[in-house]
């Protein structure tokens, strides 16, 4: 029977890359897996597709076949022995099928090789203010560190680790198995020693065996003015200990902003709500508000509006990653009073009747006092 060409088996146009080609070949081999496929014809087509991967995966072998064919490959000795081939770039693929541990080079690292440490995060309460300038924090840090007993090795001191008699040190168990695809070494974790290819016959008093203790330190940190809730500051090496010699995590310290009694925030502007009188509001008035830098005079100008948007220029919050401050935005609102004295209601009198009582439609919307009072 005439053999399919290769690209057709895998569903790939001819200028399929490299990628395109594995991903191809890993959707197709869990199709039609035997294990999984029970079709009279899957295990045929599992070999089918994996003789055509062997080869277009090949740079020499699939520029000999795109030039010449199924002949060409026949001067390269044949096509290729499935025991030979090189898999190690689907461990995940084959772990699923067959339920193996870990494959090929990449099973093959040392279990003994640096690897960082983990991170940690801890939270940090600052008022308002702090956020705004800055501050000097201690906190308080509860991690692993290298046991000072036992120096790390996790042996009771004058007793040193032995290597570990089932899997000779390495750390690794391996068998191999026999699959469709040839022989296939499977990797798991020393159960004896746990993949360190060590024992301790007599553990450390101090860490039990674990080669690390734990510890609680205080730190004082600085926190750069302008942050807020949900910023996160990362102190490198601050966190837990690398393992075999590999560096430490990082301390990631996460913000949280209280609120304010009057201020809120948005970006870099402070918002304020400021209440005036109704003729502080006709006749204008100079009123004194607080800020963040602490109480500064407004001008109020006359005929000032409820809703009205004053800006106080630099009275804001310190840019995080570069200079300046933003604004401190002063909303007004107009007080009306509900109750009066004799000479405040008399005086409102005469003042309705010289302002007249004829009554006209709002020429700006809600929505416009919105915007600006939003500063739009």
């Amino acid at each position: 029977m005439a053999k399919r060409d290769y690209y057709e088996i895998l569903g790939v146009p001819r200028n399929a890359s490299a990628e395109e080609l594995k991903s191809a070949f890993r959707r197709l081999a869990r199709q039609y897996h035997p294990d999984i496929n029970k079709d009279a014809d899957a295990e045929e087509r599992f070999k089918e597709i994996n003789e055509a991967y062997a080869v277009l995966s090949d740079p020499e072998r699939r520029a000999t076949y795109d030039r010449y064919g199924f002949e060409g490959l026949k001067g390269m000795g044949g096509m290729p022995d499935f025991t030979t081939v090189d898999f190690s770039d689907f461990a995940d693929l084959f772990g699923d099928l067959f339920g193996f541990g870990s494959f090929s080079r990449s099973s093959r690292r040392s279990r003994n090789s640096p690897r960082r440490g983990a991170d940690l995060q801890i939270q940090v309460n600052l008022t308002f203010e702090e956020a705004v300038f800055g501050v000097d924090k201690e906190i308080t840090i509860t991690r692993d560190e290298i046991c000072q007993t036992c120096n790390g090795s996790g042996a009771e001191p004058g007793t040193t680790p032995t290597r570990c008699a089932t899997c000779n040190g390495t750390g690794e168990i391996r068998q191999v198995r026999q699959t469709l695809l040839g022989s296939m070494v499977q990797v798991t974790t020393c159960p004896t020693c746990g993949g360190t290819g060590e024992t301790i016959s007599t553990p450390c008093h101090v860490c039990h065996g674990r080669g690390l203790e734990r510890k609680t330190r205080q730190k004082v940190v600085s926190i750069p003015g302008g942050v807020d809730s949900g910023t996160q500051i990362r102190l490198a090496g601050e966190g837990q200990p690398g393992a075999n010699g590999g560096p430490n995590g990082s301390l990631y310290i996460a913000i949280n902003v209280q609120p304010h009694k009057y201020f809120r925030r948005r970006e870099n502007d402070i918002l304020l709500d400021l209440d005036i009188n109704v003729a502080q509001a006709v006749l204008g008035a100079e009123v004194e508000v607080p800020t963040v830098d602490g109480p500064v005079k407004l001008r109020i100008p006359p005929g000032t509006q409820p809703g009205k948007v004053l800006r106080m220029k630099g009275k804001g919050v310190p840019h995080l990653r570069g200079n300046g401050r933003g604004d401190q935005l002063v909303m007004v609102n107009v007080s009306i009073p509900t109750h009066l004295t004799a000479e405040q209601r008399h005086l409102f009198e005469q003042l309705a009747k010289s302002l007249g009582t004829d009554a006209h439609p709002q020429e700006r919307s809600f929505m416009d006092w919105l915007k600006e009072a939003m500063g739009g």
